[in-house]
């Protein structure tokens, strides 16, 4: 058994992120399909599971609520090796392939699962090239964020790394210009150049960005903020700022 603490995504549940784990090419152990269900998109996926031989397990559907994580999986629950996470260099050599100016996230502390799905959706309708997560006090990928980001977690590359401020640093070796998002910067993000080489950091859902990630930026921006609620959701503030980069770029 996997500890909770660990990044390990072993299900991945709902009919359209199976849909995209079986087209991704991925390993899955099996499949298990409550009974009774062989209409829509279920179908879909029973038929493209025996033409690539992988195993269907019909189950009740008592035992599918058992197994969820995500208390919404739809009739259907993949069972799939633990979550392949790459190496920094993988995704700047990425970037490189495709003959693109780097396009990187950082964020520093996500600890919301759903956060973290929603933002990675973001990042790979975008195009960033990879996500970087810290292994320390942070969410890591689950069914659960499998499930938020609609799949996207099985076409973008996520690299888990031991310590931000080192990574930054490696970044910056290889040309990054990183951008930090921070209320107390005078700098409006629309107002930030994002054309280059460059990494994104996204702060804690909380506490924004630590202090000495903050100080390794290069740069500080700030998403105005008019109402009296004075912060925005994590994955509303990715968003904003991704497009705005992906405008630009």
């Amino acid at each position: 058994m996997k500890e909770n603490n660990e990044s390990y995504i072993d299900k991945v549940e709902g009919r359209n992120p199976v849909l995209e784990l079986l087209e991704s090419d991925k390993d899955i152990n099996k499949i298990f399909v409550a009974k009774g269900e062989k209409h829509g998109s279920i179908n879909k996926i029973i038929a493209i599971a025996k033409e690539k031989k992988i195993l269907i397990v019909e189950a009740e559907k008592s035992k599918l609520d058992l197994m969820s994580e995500t208390h919404n999986h739809q009739g259907v629950i993949a069972i799939v090796p633990p979550f392949n996470y790459c190496d920094v260099e993988d995704i700047l050599d990425y970037a490189k392939s495709k003959n693109e100016k780097a396009f990187i996230l950082i964020l520093d502390g996500i600890e919301d699962v759903h956060n973290l799905g929603s933002i990675i959706r973001t990042a790979e309708t975008a195009g960033i090239h990879g996500v970087i997560i810290p292994k320390r006090r942070a969410a890591s990928v689950n069914a659960t964020v499998n499930k938020t980001s609609a799949g996207a977690v099985e076409h973008m590359k996520i690299a888990r790394v031991n310590n931000l401020t080192e990574t930054i640093k490696r970044l910056k070796e290889n040309g990054l210009w990183i951008i930090g998002t921070d209320l107390q910067t005078e700098v409006s993000y629309d107002k930030q150049d994002y054309t280059g080489d460059i990494a994104i950091v996204i702060g804690s859902e909380g506490f924004g960005m630590s202090k000495i990630v903050k100080e390794n930026c290069d740069f500080l921006v700030k998403i105005p903020m008019k109402g009296k609620v004075q912060s925005l959701n994590a994955s509303v503030s990715a968003g904003i700022i991704i497009y705005e980069a992906l405008k630009q770029r």
